[in-house]
């Protein structure tokens, strides 16, 4: 995930928003009506969702079981009456007693690497049985795993903020402009650890969950903790000579993990870390010949530097990690110049080591974490597994968290057999190395197809924009490949979530800009262009939608489906816009963080706003799911204004059944300035596991922070806002959520 305005626009492909596929005839009369009127409690028994379970599978919610929570602007998390949190671990904590308790002062003067990292984001819990094996019963004792993406607000864990050319006290971002003068080395070795992945012991007790200090599971992979590189047999040699460098020039090994932010679970019991907004960290610096045409397009179409900065050119976006040391690895890994005479002898191609899915075995702390790079690499965000039927191949689906990027899936070779349960990253060797990856095409018609990306695809083969010369170079130039077969440009694809009643998947879009979404510039899958209702985030789709898809047959190596959208989010004041018909009991804005309680059926959909947060801050809600095609079609009406001229149109998509107070329900409301992302359970629904990211993400300086989330309520030292994972339970114990 990332904040709405932390994200450059890369894709300039000529790929059709869908505005000129021809729209087929539709049967399905209008839902308007049922738009406006919403489902009552005692027809949720009805919803096709719950009359179509399979025998197995256990009964969905009937009915969500508290009051939908007003809109809260407190520096603190808000749930309903009955339910209480507890702070699991925080930025910062130590993982053992050889590192001292977190001072919040950015005080500390070790690496950060036996810390919990920052920017808590997605998250998942792995259970310990009596041999120390993984297993899918509660047992009271497990690890959980947690995402760290990035460090907007590194300025924390330094005194005065983040430091350049000797001056602190500015607050630096990998999003903004700031001096490429030379940084502290203990700065920048803090905020190199503090990125990556934390993985801890946690036990229950008669107080709930706690973490287990000094466990031999508590674990740190960081951005310098060695990967290998695996992939397709037939491509390996292919896919490694693109990431030689100088501190490994056979390209078989990576260092690092960067900017993760959703996850995926394998049937195995592996984490797939995702790197998301990682170019952000790169620049050029130092002289050198120029780049190739080739290198150029590659390194555009990811937002990454392709020359160094012009003389008398000051300022660039980065986090300057680079100007520690030219000598030192740690430090000159960050500058992607050709500064010596082969790849060999640089790190020229650093970057395209990163953009991929990293498998973690959460319960072998000495092995090492591989990234999957048959499953493409892009702006990761999220990784959700089919659900696994022993005998077929498994599908995983992730989304490319970009303005006008696209949705893919990865199909395995090989067919899923349930005794590979525990059997760490060998049994990723065997699902996640060999298969075919996808990009998706939502046609006007409610229909949809999944678009391998292969050589032996003409439109690959020949594409201008980019020479592929083999396969190996469609894995790690994965978007150039989706260009190439005209995949449809989406609205910020983040989290992928598959409903566990019936295998449908469901995809949050967080969000457009104006530069992407006008009344012309629509198509059935993305059919919103409107202006912010208070005028707070401009005009295109700046409140998002959740799409949804059925692929046919139920099959996961299908190659077409079926959508719809599941939920339109919007301001209740927002008109035509307001598709879903919300209220001010459940608006919301920016769908981000995704995931099905298979406990419940619940869904629940977390925020990543900047629209509504004058009014009330990021929030989880609690949604009644359904199934593709339990609504109809509507029409869009769009209204904006562009370049000063007022644009008009409308659009005809699919939207699922109405969601009212009844089947949607605003259940937690964080504090100033996070975003609420990540959520997991205890097995049974007792314990809900949910991260609170960047509180304070808004401050102007480390003396004066918009929040002081956790420490105003309790959990360690006060002062400066941390980000942190929580538990929820209810106070009579009972199921969340029902």
């Amino acid at each position: 995930m990332s904040h709405p305005d932390h994200e450059t626009l890369s894709n300039t492909s000529d790929n059709p928003h869908f505005e000129t596929v021809l729209s087929r005839t539709l049967s399905s009369p209008s839902r308007r009506a049922v738009l406006r009127g919403g489902v009552g409690l005692a027809g949720l028994a009805l919803l096709p969702g719950c009359a179509s379970l399979a025998p197995s599978a256990p009964a969905t919610a009937a009915r969500l079981g508290f009051e939908s929570l007003e809109k809260s602007l407190l520096d603190d998390v808000v749930l309903p009456p009955g339910y209480r949190y507890t702070v699991l671990h925080a930025t910062g904590d130590a993982l053992d007693a050889s590192v001292p308790p977190y001072s919040n002062t950015g005080a500390e003067a070790d690496d950060w690497s036996r810390r919990i990292g920052d920017h808590h984001d997605a998250l998942e819990i792995y259970f310990i049985d009596t041999q120390g094996r993984y297993t899918e019963t509660d047992t009271g004792r497990a690890v959980i795993v947690v995402n760290h993406e990035s460090s907007a607000d590194a300025h924390f864990m330094h005194p005065n903020g983040q430091t350049s050319n000797g001056v602190s006290g500015k607050k630096f971002t990998q999003f903004g402009d700031w001096d490429l003068g030379s940084r502290p080395q203990l700065e920048v070795l803090k905020e190199i650890n503090h990125h990556g992945v934390s993985v801890v012991e946690i036990e229950r007790g008669p107080q709930g969950w706690r973490m287990k200090s000094g466990s031999p599971l508590n674990r740190r992979i960081t951005a310098q903790t060695p990967a290998r590189i695996a992939g397709p047999a037939g491509h390996l040699q292919d896919i490694r000579a693109q990431m030689a460098t100088r501190w490994n020039a056979s390209g078989e090994m990576s260092r690092g993990t960067l900017n993760n932010c959703g996850h995926g679970k394998t049937p195995w019991g592996t984490y797939l870390a995702c790197e998301e907004n990682w170019a952000f960290y790169f620049q050029m610096a130092g002289t050198g010949p120029a780049l190739p045409p080739k290198e150029v397009a590659a390194r555009r179409r990811y937002g990454l530097p392709s020359a160094a900065p012009a003389a008398g050119q000051a300022r660039a976006t980065s986090q300057g990690w680079h100007t520690v040391s030219a000598t030192d690895d740690r430090f000159a890994r960050w500058n992607l110049g050709a500064t010596g005479a082969s790849p060999a002898e640089d790190f020229r191609n650093e970057a395209n080591t990163f953009g991929y899915n990293v498998e973690i075995d959460p319960l072998k702390p000495g092995s090492t974490p591989v990234k999957r790079v048959a499953m493409g690499r892009m702006a990761h965000e999220g990784a959700a597994c089919s659900l696994p039927k022993a005998g077929q191949p498994l599908a995983f689906y992730m989304g490319c968290d970009s303005r006008n990027e696209y949705i893919y899936k990865f199909v395995s070779a090989a067919a899923w057999d349930p005794k590979d349960v525990g059997g760490g990253v060998a049994a990723g060797d065997k699902y996640l190395n060999e298969g075919k990856l996808y990009a998706a095409r939502f046609n006007a018609d409610g229909t949809g197809e999944w678009i391998e990306l292969t050589l032996a695809d003409p439109r690959i083969a020949r594409y201008a924009g980019f020479k592929f010369d083999n396969q190996g170079e469609i894995y790690v130039h994965t978007r150039h490949a989706a260009d190439a077969v005209g995949a449809t440009k989406m609205d910020r694809p983040e989290w992928a979530a598959v409903n566990p009643r019936n295998g449908e998947v469901y995809v949050t879009l967080t969000n457009n800009s104006a530069a992407n979404r006008t009344p012309g510039r629509v198509d059935a899958a993305n059919p919103r262009a409107y202006t912010d209702v208070d005028g707070k985030k401009g005009a295109g789709n700046p409140n998002g939608h959740i799409i949804r898809f059925r692929e046919n047959g139920d099959r996961a190596a299908a190659t077409g489906f079926r959508w719809d959208i599941f939920l339109f989010a919007a301001e209740e004041d927002a008109g035509d816009a307001n598709l879903s018909g919300l209220t001010a009991k459940n608006s919301f804005s920016s769908p981000d963080g995704l995931w099905f309680s298979p406990t419940t059926g619940i869904c629940w959909i977390q925020t990543d706003d900047g629209a509504m947060t004058d009014e009330t801050h990021c929030m989880m809600l609690a949604a009644l799911p359904g199934q593709v095609g339990d609504g109809g079609k509507v029409t869009s009406k769009n209204r904006m204004v562009v370049n000063g001229i007022e644009q008009t149109g409308t659009q005809e998509t699919f939207v699922g059944a109405a969601l009212g107070e009844a089947r949607l329900r605003r259940f937690l409301i964080g504090p100033k300035g996070c975003e609420v992302t990540g959520v997991t359970e205890a097995p049974g629904g007792r314990a809900l596991f949910v991260n609170i990211q960047h509180p304070g993400e808004d401050s102007k300086n480390v003396q004066d922070p918009q929040s002081q989330w956790p420490g105003n309520r309790g959990y360690g030292p006060s002062g400066r806002p941390r980000s942190a994972t929580i538990v929820i339970t209810r106070t009579d114990g009972g199921v969340i959520g029902t």
